[in-house]
């Protein structure tokens, strides 16, 4: 509890980019797949600070679904802020089109980072000096309340819970 939460850059952009081959979308910017191997970035986090309490990736399920197993394997809230996440326009834009939420489409690329509150501005730096964390963002914190909830907060000064993916959001390629 008091820990903050990290992701490391843009969220969504695989899953969109595999989307929008399949089904032959065209948008006027391309959205690209972030698969990257993330060993580097790790060890970069790790030698800022030994106080990274957890790693998760994001793939299958997008950060919803990482969010989830973490707040429900620790028997944690977390809270996080939507504004905070980072979202390329052109992935935002496919969402919307398409009626999906960004936060549950997959990624290759990108991990979670559960670290303690004190040190978290230093991770967040050192990730900003990898190429694969120059997007990374502090977007919520870990709580006492709802034991393994998600919440969400939103634009409007609103909250919603964030559930567990449910049935097949895309079809799995690999």
């Amino acid at each position: 509890v008091g820990d903050a939460v990290i992701v490391s850059g843009t969220v969504g952009d695989h899953g969109m980019a595999i989307m929008s081959v399949r089904e032959g979308l065209e948008f006027e910017t391309r959205i690209v797949s972030d698969t990257a191997p993330l060993h580097e970035l790790v060890e970069t986090m790790l030698a800022a600070s030994n106080e990274v309490h957890c790693l998760r990736d994001a793939t299958r399920g997008g950060l919803a679904a990482a969010l989830n197993e973490l707040a429900s394997a620790s028997r944690v809230g977390i809270n996080f802020e939507e504004g905070k996440i980072p979202l390329r326009t052109a992935v935002k834009a496919a969402c919307e089109m398409l009626g999906m939420d960004p936060f549950y489409v997959a990624n290759e690329g990108k991990l979670v980072a559960i670290v303690n509150g004190e040190v978290a501005e230093e991770v967040l730096a050192a990730m900003h000096s990898h190429p694969l964390g120059k997007d990374a963002a502090l977007i919520g914190h870990v709580v006492e309340d709802h034991p393994g909830m998600v919440v969400a907060g939103t634009g409007i000064g609103g909250s919603r819970v964030v559930d567990l993916p449910a049935g097949e959001l895309l079809p799995r390629i690999c």
